[in-house]
């Protein structure tokens, strides 16, 4: 946590909460995360580039048929929170979460971790999977 800094806004936040249900309709577990309202800066002063490239429907169907094709072998792979691993290269500050008091009136939390809601979580997270892809030679 920091103190506010002037003139950076700092983006507000909400608990979302979740029910996870077996299929007989017991609960299996309780869910919470935190979403910050990255609907709200301005483009240019309080962010930048947001754009994370997408594969196209055309690609994602064609390149398993063509592996089939070949007889290719095929790993798949699924990155649980992908976006909350994305680093953070300019300042985000975040009001605290509902239900956090402290005893320092005016301070903010500083992201350095991208947090769902914010409009860089998408570019965050290509960054650092394009940086390990080609560290390891995929690229």
């Amino acid at each position: 946590m920091e103190s506010w800094p002037p003139r950076k806004k700092a983006l507000g936040c909400k608990w979302i909460y979740k029910i996870k249900y077996h299929s007989d309709g017991t609960i299996e577990r309780l869910k919470a995360r935190l979403v910050n309202f990255g609907n709200h800066p301005l483009e240019g002063i309080d962010y930048n580039e947001t754009f994370a490239s997408v594969a196209k429907m055309v690609t994602v169907r064609t390149f398993p048929a063509v592996a089939a094709a070949r007889n290719w072998e095929l790993h798949w792979m699924d990155v649980h929170n992908a976006f909350l691993h994305g680093d953070l290269h300019e300042e985000f500050y975040m009001k605290l979460p509902p239900g956090l008091v402290i005893d320092h009136p005016g301070m903010v939390c500083r992201l350095k971790k991208s947090l769902y809601g914010l409009r860089e979580a998408p570019r965050s997270w290509f960054a650092k999977l394009a940086a390990s892809l080609k560290k390891y030679g995929f690229l």
